[in-house]
């Protein structure tokens, strides 16, 4: 534990004061999230929504608590009173229920656009072509939704030219949306992109949140 502390400490000093760092907690118990809090951490991530509501109710109050894995339709009400923000929102279908569920709540949910940049099949999220014409039909009509940003994950791969490229792809995304839709979407500003792997690529590439999580708390379950 004395080790995720240290690992806490030289990410964050090793990270611009503009990018934030979301602590990837999944898999982990609270015993060992308590000292890496200690540390001065207030932003942690989540995978699932059972298990973020667990630890909400173990663990200070004053932790942003982000949901980073996929969000199932079904699971979309029980998550919006607790999470400060939703990094996957991969579909139109799913910004669909969660607009829904926050007005029937009378909620304000923070969410991220995922788009799809890796090479890989497995991930998911909008096309850049789909994200494009989503916003073209939505863009100063989510209220109450709040669109943050974008989220995008890299293909998992040794070759750091192809990590390069898709995060550049991402942050010109970034850039065209919010030059094309920036009236209408003023809280878009943030760039979510860069894990325990390739957050020094990320933030290079203009990225201005990253997940780290196996890089702090080593590995445990999934990889982070």
């Amino acid at each position: 534990m004395e080790d995720s502390v240290v690992a806490y400490q030289a990410i964050r000093a090793a990270l611009p004061e503009n990018v934030t760092l979301v602590v990837v907690s999944k898999t982990h118990p609270v015993e060992a999230i308590r000292p890496v809090y200690d540390a001065g951490a207030r932003v942690f991530g989540e995978n699932r929504v059972q298990e973020l509501l667990q630890k909400k109710t173990e663990l200070p109050s004053d932790i942003a608590w982000h949901l980073i894995g996929q969000l199932q339709r079904n699971k979309v009400k029980a998550i919006l009173p607790h999470a400060a923000l939703i990094h996957s929102v991969a579909s139109e279908s799913l910004f669909q229920e969660i607009h829904k569920e926050a007005v029937k709540m009378a909620l304000q949910p923070n969410i991220l656009l995922q788009v799809h940049i890796a090479q890989e099949e497995t991930k998911s999220g909008f096309s850049p072509e789909d994200i494009l014409q989503f916003l073209a039909r939505w863009a100063g009509k989510t209220e109450p939704v709040v669109i943050k940003g974008l989220m995008g994950m890299a293909t998992f791969t040794e070759d750091q030219t192809q990590v390069q490229t898709e995060f550049r792809q991402l942050k010109a995304l970034f850039d065209q949306i919010r030059s094309a839709f920036g009236k209408d979407l003023p809280h878009f500003q943030t760039l979510s992109m860069g894990m325990s792997g390739d957050w020094p690529l990320a933030v290079a590439c203009g990225s201005n949140m990253v997940r780290v999580g196996s890089s702090i708390f080593g590995h445990r379950g999934s990889v982070v």
